[in-house]
């Protein structure tokens, strides 16, 4: 299947459809050429959950389930994974090591030139790596996998405070939800109000600080706020503030890669979860199950880790460009 990441394959003509396909053909084999010769495990977890995500920023794609007539349940339905994190994460509590896999994923997500329902993922998880290891191994990938010119002056590290000062003159941390509000409404074409800062941060980050990030070189955008740990670890910057070690790589103001230095607690994944279902509870989304069989795992031990996603297809679009 040619990844369009929103296009239409019906504007694809027969040659560049081969050239296309030869691109993505030649990528991959890159891909797992670098994880072979680490002697990493490539694996393959079921695209089909028994559970949705409860992430307030995510919608599973849900699908009938053709089972429930022949067997003793009585669940309905079965929804098409965001990511394969959840299934990873269970190996990697068995014991797996260090693995990594190239995956469909879906997301019920409006289509665009840079979102797609369907897409690839590569994601990997590196057993005892800490976020900056992490941040090191997928420097390694590019330059492994990207054209010469892109890594010519190296990555830039910048911190989620860093960028809004720099862009923005404001510091995210210090301010209030009202006063980002306030700052938003100046700066931004929107009329709509809320009290949930995150909602105020992520507008300003999307519309005037994103575009300007990876222009020069790769970005990896670190220390966000808490509140946007999502499943990583939390810990203190140089300021006091409490920050996830977690990040996110920009190049050409394009979202490439999502990476966590992971969570590990059992009882801190069911805290956050609960967090999610308050949230969608708030936003009027409906309240979601959480996955009963990762939670299982994570009694039995997730090893201390590391892991990202990284966009295929976003990858394949930026070595083209």
């Amino acid at each position: 299947m040619i990844e369009t990441t929103g296009a239409n394959p019906a504007a694809l003509t027969v040659s560049n459809a081969k050239q296309r396909l030869a691109k993505r053909a030649k990528m991959l084999a890159a891909i797992r050429y670098y994880f072979d010769q680490q002697q990493m495990l490539e694996v393959d977890t079921p695209l089909l959950s028994d559970y949705p995500v409860t992430d307030p920023q995510l919608d599973n794609i849900k699908v009938e389930n053709p089972t429930v007539n022949y067997q003793s349940t009585s669940q309905p339905w079965l929804y098409l994974t965001t990511s394969p994190e959840y299934a990873m994460k269970q190996l990697l509590s068995l014991g797996s090591g260090s693995i990594y896999q190239i995956s469909k994923s879906f997301r019920q997500d409006a289509p665009g030139p840079k979102h797609s329902i369907e897409f690839t993922l590569l994601e990997w998880y590196r057993v005892g790596f800490k976020m900056t290891d992490l941040i090191d191994d997928v420097t390694a990938l590019l330059m492994a996998l990207m054209p010469t010119s892109l890594m010519a002056n190296g990555i830039e590290i910048l911190s989620y405070r860093e960028a809004f000062l720099r862009h923005l003159s404001i510091d995210p941390f210090i301010l209030t939800a009202k006063q980002l509000e306030d700052f938003a409404h100046q700066n931004i074409d929107c009329d709509f109000t809320d009290q949930d800062k995150d909602i105020w941060l992520d507008l300003l980050m999307s519309h005037c600080i994103e575009p300007n990030l990876g222009q020069q070189t790769p970005c990896f955008l670190i220390d966000y706020p808490a509140s946007q740990a999502a499943l990583a670890k939390i810990a203190h910057d140089q300021q006091g503030n409490l920050v996830a070690k977690r990040f996110e790589l920009y190049i050409e103001g394009i979202e490439l890669a999502n990476g966590y230095e992971e969570l590990t607690d059992h009882d801190q994944h069911v805290d956050r979860f609960e967090q999610d279902n308050q949230r969608r509870g708030e936003l009027d989304l409906p309240v979601q199950a959480v996955d009963q069989h990762f939670l299982k795992a994570l009694k039995s031990g997730l090893p201390e880790c590391a892991g990202v996603a990284l966009g295929v297809d976003r990858l394949l679009l930026l070595a083209a460009s």
